[in-house]
């Protein structure tokens, strides 16, 4: 068993789980993620496996045939996951999000309309905020819905719907009139249903093809269009208008613990690699592993590994304990992505030339890690939700 990334206190369901996710990983997802990767192919195969494991609905409630599963254990089956292939956890992360938030705050009606075809992953969720010129700025929405007769009319563009096209359930955040003095409670989170697929997938609503991009290739990642699609106030998350944007928050602070798990699974993985490779590869008449410059470099790779993870299990601890932890999920998201994206890069390092080479995995790696850097916030606004919170709890008394 390999000695980094180990978490205490695990149930012997949990440790179950993971061996099973990660003998799947090893099996199913690495020897296929890079050809699947270069050619931008959605893991099909892959994601029927991730069905019948029943991860799209490891923590959905068993009332609702999910696995009642807690947020460490989602988020270290991430971590799993995400060393194998950072897009396949990204199959399931916006999923997990949406899921959670009809979970925590959704009508009776919603949960069992929903949660049931959720856990199955006949019915896959993706998550909806940005817009094209929003940035952090959350309660600048643009994209509107105005109540008409028993329901409502959206109009607007958004942005960067991870699953946009292979995602039949949508958690779209958008403005209403609340006539609330405060910008973001004029917010509403609407559960908008839709076929899978690209074009004008429904009345009102059209899916562009996918977005290009650098790494996170595999996964869609694509606008949504919406121009008069009518959709019924029954489909407000929790039949609550202006409430959107406390709920979606809630399924951001998750989304930073998933973000730190994929981070810490990426790490992971880059550091097998370079351990591997430092030990066969020699120059002046001995593995590179043993010139005290590649030895130290591995050390301080390994040491920011078990760093970002322990901060990661520790957020999603305190989240399951019900307590707050928008504090520490920040810092988990914050420390694993940064400290991924520097373990990658030695790792690249000590890959030399061939590192460069797309017959190696650390190449895939060396354009995976850069999104962790920016997805559920850049390392900027965790530094902002941090310090807000710090000088919230050390309030000066002077």
């Amino acid at each position: 068993m390999a000695r980094l990334a180990q978490t205490a206190g695990l149930t012997d369901v949990q440790s179950e789980i993971l061996a099973t996710v990660r003998q799947f990983v090893d099996k199913e997802v690495i020897p296929h993620a890079q050809e699947l990767e270069h050619a931008d192919t959605y893991p099909a195969d892959i994601v029927e496996g991730m069905k019948e494991m029943g991860l799209f609905g490891i923590t959905i409630p068993e009332e609702y045939g999910g696995l009642g599963e807690s947020l460490l254990t989602y988020a270290l089956v991430v971590e799993e996951i995400a060393r194998g292939w950072m897009s396949v956890s990204g199959v399931i992360n916006t999923h997990f999000i949406v899921a959670h938030m009809i979970s925590r705050h959704g009508t009776e009606a919603q949960k069992r309309h929903f949660l049931p075809r959720m856990a199955t992953g006949e019915v896959r969720g993706s998550f909806s905020m940005s817009e094209p010129d929003l940035g952090s700025d959350v309660a600048a929405i643009k994209t509107k819905a105005r109540r008409e007769g028993d329901g409502y009319v959206i109009d607007g563009s958004k942005m960067w719907l991870t699953n946009g096209g292979s995602s039949n359930l949508i958690a779209l955040l958008v403005r209403t009139d609340e006539g609330a003095e405060k910008a973001h409670q004029n917010l509403t989170t609407f559960l908008v249903e839709k076929p899978e697929g690209f074009g004008e997938v429904a009345p009102g609503l059209t899916i562009p093809g996918k977005i290009d991009k650098m790494g996170y290739k595999g996964v869609d990642t694509t606008e949504a269009v919406f121009d008069g699609f009518r959709i019924g106030a029954d489909m407000v998350l929790g039949e609550a208008p202006g409430k959107g944007f406390a709920y979606m928050m809630d399924g951001v602070e998750v989304g930073r613990v998933n973000v730190a798990a994929r981070a810490c699974g990426i790490a992971i993985r880059a550091f097998e690699l370079a351990v591997e490779y430092a030990q066969q590869r020699k120059t002046f008449g001995k593995p590179i592993a043993e010139h005290q410059a590649i030895a130290f470099k591995l050390a301080e790779m390994a040491t920011k590994v078990e760093a970002a993870h322990l901060m990661m299990v520790n957020a999603a601890r305190l989240k399951d304990s019900g307590a707050r932890n928008d504090v520490e999920a920040g810092m988990a998201k914050l420390i694993a992505s940064e400290y991924c994206a520097e373990v990658t890069q030695d790792a690249f390092r000590i890959h030399g030339g061939y590192g460069y080479s797309k017959e190696y995995e650390i190449e895939r790696l060396m354009r995976e890690a850069p999104f962790l850097l920016i997805g559920e916030g850049t390392s900027e606004i965790q530094k902002t939700i941090i310090s807000r919170g710090l000088l919230r709890e050390y309030k000066s008394r002077s």
